[in-house]
């Protein structure tokens, strides 16, 4: 077992303790309040293209048009999904996936395997890693930041990566959840979709 695993074990297992209690809390709040299954569950690429499913708490309702199409982000998301968003309470599930051996404590992001096609050479990179519960593009700018600046950042932590570099984003990540900062972009609730590379 590498230190980086052990490391990703022992932090799972201790902060997953911790965070039962507004997890529970939060997902029966969501029951309550909007009356549907409050967690989120979807099928995202790892390590070398494989998936798996990503577990988070709902911030968003099921609302649909009249073809059965689901409303647009800005019309189904809840204010208390909102909060949960803020403070990245919605991801805290995803310490499951850090303890089976899914995703890392820090990574790049896992995204939809749709996108997997649409990367560059470069961007590509990203997946020769295990995807992270944070990474180097969610400390400099996370959702406020274009697709391409993201995946180059990503690209950079997978070149660069060590336990010094983790250690730092780890602080760094924290700083940004207790500021509730870049969650979203602009004109759009959290990030708009990645359509492929303009050049």
């Amino acid at each position: 077992m590498t230190m980086k695993r052990g490391i990703d074990i022992i932090f799972a297992m201790v902060v997953g303790l911790v965070a039962l209690v507004p997890v529970f809390m939060s997902a029966i709040l969501f029951l309550i309040l909007y009356r549907e299954t409050p967690f989120y569950v979807s099928v995202r690429a790892g390590k070398q293209e494989r998936n798996f499913k990503i577990y988070k708490l709902k911030s968003m309702r099921q609302i649909f048009d009249e073809s059965g199409e689901a409303l647009p982000d800005h019309l189904r998301i809840t204010g208390f999904g909102q909060f949960l968003r803020k403070y990245s309470i919605d991801e805290l599930p995803q310490l499951w996936n850090i303890l089976v051996g899914d995703m890392s404590l820090v990574g790049p992001r896992p995204l939809p395997v749709a996108y997997n096609s649409l990367y560059n050479q470069r961007q590509r990179k990203r997946l020769s890693v295990k995807p992270g519960l944070t990474g180097l593009a969610q400390v400099n700018g996370r959702n406020a930041i274009s697709w391409e600046d993201k995946f180059e950042l990503d690209a950079q932590y997978v070149e660069r990566q060590s336990l010094k570099l983790d250690v730092s984003i780890i602080f760094q990540t924290i700083g940004k959840v207790l500021r509730g900062a870049d969650i979203s972009q602009e004109n759009h609730v959290t990030i708009e979709i990645f359509q492929g590379n303009t050049e």
